[in-house]
């Protein structure tokens, strides 16, 4: 007999029962998306739309990732060993703390897998990093937004939020996609104020760009909590975004949780590679700093001079707010500067459609940007 049609079948019944389904939770999460790295007809655009580094990886790490060509046919280390001895000796940190992964992001997403579940929350603020509530969904929690206080973190807000279901919080600190941070004060009154038994995750993807002397990514109080955990990333200031390779330390117990989870070779060698020869190439990271500190305070200076609302930013990227006339907001502007080649990101999706967010490039780049939003504001 000759099987019906998929078509004719009812919504959610297969051929021999209820139809194949993901688990609770999955088709709840928009899938994140990249900013854009090609615009039509242009051969070259001046991609300003992903936080990439400036300056580009360091000499040293391409040369190291070059190297590792005629080792394709050996599976890397499963436990980074030299890379995490280097960063406990970088960041003076225990290495047998530090786990390292496919990018911070496959750290978080770990987290969130070893400790919440269904019905349990998991909280971060507005305007967050969209890989948390993603990450939720996908483990099955609850995501909660705390709000946010002239788009900053609100300790008092977070910690209001808090129930007896939460069982993850994190804090990009600085964050994503505002600039703001808060400081190692109001870090420590934040895990102060959490029961012990929710586990506080501190997202410092940013903390090599900050220089405020109030700023901490967090690493004492991981060291010194059973409940707190730091993640850093060399796809920032080291320029290893293509390679996927961040890091995360914290208590012991949280550590073997992780390594239980994560796939044995979830690093590979060229990543392993050019992530130890980053580090040790201690120029190029001052150099990266010392272009970002000046042509951000250029940017956010000439940007004001426009008009625009400018804000607060201690990372590599500035979030700009247009006016209210559409013909000069932040939509129009976004194809008027992809018109002539320049890619910002547009926000809307975490709740500030009338902003865009700006990478800090090359000097170039940078003039390029305000020569052009001149043009656009213009009367």
């Amino acid at each position: 007999m000759r099987e019906p049609s998929p078509a004719v079948r009812k919504p959610g019944v297969g051929r021999n029962g209820p139809r194949l389904s993901p688990r609770s939770g999955i088709l709840k999460i928009a899938p994140y998306v990249g900013g854009d790295s090609e615009l039509p007809g242009i051969a070259k655009p001046i991609k300003l739309a992903s936080n990439e580094s400036a300056l580009g990886p360091s000499p040293r790490a391409v040369a190291a990732y070059q190297e590792c060509v005629g080792r394709l046919h050996r599976y890397p280390d499963g436990s980074h060993k030299r890379l995490r001895e280097e960063i406990a000796r970088r960041h003076g940190v225990d290495a047998a703390n530090i786990v390292c992964g496919n990018g911070s992001d496959e750290l978080l997403a770990m987290l969130v897998k070893a400790y919440a579940g269904e019905g349990d929350e998991v909280l971060y603020t507005a305007h967050g990093f969209l890989i948390y509530p993603i990450a939720a969904l996908a483990a099955g929690a609850t995501p909660i937004a705390a709000p946010e206080k002239n788009l900053r973190a609100d300790v008092d807000a977070i910690l209001s939020c808090v129930t007896v279901r939460t069982r993850v919080v994190f804090l990009a600190n600085p964050n994503n996609p505002t600039g703001s941070y808060v400081t190692k004060d109001e870090l420590r009154r934040l895990r102060e104020g959490l029961p012990d038994d929710v586990l506080l995750v501190i997202d410092a993807a940013y903390a090599e760009f900050v220089t405020a002397k109030d700023y901490s990514p967090g690493a004492e109080l991981a060291m010194e909590s059973d409940n707190v955990v730091m993640t850093r990333t060399f796809s920032k200031i080291y320029g290893l975004a293509a390679l996927r390779l961040g890091w995360m330390y914290g208590p012991a117990h949280v550590v073997d949780a992780v390594n239980r989870i994560r796939g044995p070779f979830n690093v590979n060698v060229a990543a392993l590679a050019a992530g130890l020869a980053a580090l040790e190439d201690v120029e190029a990271k001052d150099a990266a700093l010392a272009h970002n500190t000046k042509w951000r305070q250029w940017l956010a200076a000439e940007l004001t001079g426009l008009g625009l609302q400018v804000f607060p930013s201690v990372a590599n990227f500035l979030l700009l707010r247009f006016g209210g006339d559409p013909k000069k907001g932040s939509q129009a502007a976004d194809r008027f500067l992809r018109s002539q080649g320049i890619i910002l990101r547009r926000v809307d999706n975490y709740g500030l459609p009338e902003c865009l967010r700006v990478t800090i490039g090359r000097e170039e780049e940078m003039r390029a940007l305000v020569a052009n939003l001149s043009r656009f504001l213009a009367p």
